[in-house]
């Protein structure tokens, strides 16, 4: 088991989705496929997205909001901030920075990490290290997309997956035999490739041809990247569980990167687990990227799916290739 100075873990969370639907139906009006086929192969029925005057930063405050609430802190009671995130309001000052003035957190740094879905799971990582060796002692970390502005919606194979929301938690101190018991993190560049935005970055800045070409909606190899969900998904949960020095049988709830459900359940086969021990929501919001886990984790703690002492385990894969997973004690 991994240790540190100060056993820490989540004391409040929270989660924001926009109004605006977008069903499978709508989708049959826009691009050749069907209900019947994405839910089949995806298990998504619908998807959120932002309204127009909405971006990352808006839906990051409504669920930070409810976080800090949850907490019982107000913001100033925060040190760092940090975003999670592959859509950001702008390339700078960071969404974390927008976010900090907009909660009125005067005391909080504040930046953004970029991991595509695995962000979340990096994010508590960097934020738990920080408060176990006492450098902070609460930190908000915040899963946030608006993944529909770099969406192609001609494009059928990516149209379908892909919503816009936003999770938040508030980490701090917790008692002994509480809170994160281990990480893994990892990331293969080789596969970058496979799931990307090539345009408007310093490689391929903007311009009307990268604008025409579509290099700057996302791009994705999608059975590529389904192999390598479904190898590594399993692979990281059953990694932490062996730092954490438990088992599959210990775990109470995993929470997955909602990207598929044919990858969680093939995460579930590898870990023996029923159905019934998996929050999944991918069938409401789609895959939110570095916010599908964090607003299934506040879900199932609205819903009553999470008791002092359960062992959750956190896992997530993303563009990069990056992957992630974290066990828990609740």
């Amino acid at each position: 088991m991994e240790l540190s100075l100060h056993p820490v873990g989540i004391i409040g969370s929270g989660k924001y989705v926009p109004d605006r639907i977008l069903s499978n139906q709508e989708l049959e009006q826009m691009v050749e496929t069907n209900d019947e086929w994405i839910v089949t192969r995806t298990g998504i029925r619908e998807r959120r997205l932002a309204a127009p005057e909405q971006a990352t930063s808006d839906l990051a405050y409504e669920a930070s909001k409810q976080a800090i609430e949850a907490a019982g802190l107000t913001a100033e009671d925060i040190d760092l901030i940090i975003v999670a995130t592959i859509t950001p309001d702008m390339f700078f000052p960071s969404t974390a920075c927008l976010l900090q003035d907009k909660l009125g957190a005067k005391r909080a740094a504040a930046f953004d990490l970029s991991a595509a879905c695995s962000g979340f799971i990096y994010g508590l990582a960097t934020a738990s290290n920080m408060i176990a060796t006492g450098m902070y002692k609460h930190v908000l970390v915040v899963g946030a997309e608006t993944l529909s502005r770099i969406t192609d919606y001609t494009d059928r194979n990516t149209c379908i997956l892909f919503g816009d929301g936003a999770g938040a938690v508030v980490l701090g101190p917790v008692e002994q035999g509480r809170g994160f018991q281990s990480f893994v993190l990892g990331a293969d560049g080789s596969g970058g490739e496979l799931l990307k935005v090539d345009g408007g970055g310093s490689r391929t800045p903007a311009t009307e041809e990268s604008v025409q070409a579509k290099q700057h909606y996302i791009q994705m190899a999608g059975n590529d990247v389904f192999k390598f969900a479904v190898r590594i998904m399993g692979g990281a949960a059953e990694e932490a569980l062996e730092k954490a020095g438990l088992t599959k049988e210990d775990i109470d709830l995993l929470v997955p990167h909602q990207a598929n459900i044919r990858i969680i359940r093939s995460a579930l086969t590898r870990l023996d687990l029923p159905e019934e021990k998996a929050m999944i929501n991918l069938d409401k919001y789609g895959n939110v990227s570095a916010a599908s886990i964090p607003i299934a984790l506040a879900e199932a703690v609205e819903e009553g799916r999470v008791k002092q002492g359960d062992c959750l385990v956190l896992v997530g894969f993303g563009g990069g290739l990056t992957w992630g997973a974290s066990v828990l004690k609740w």
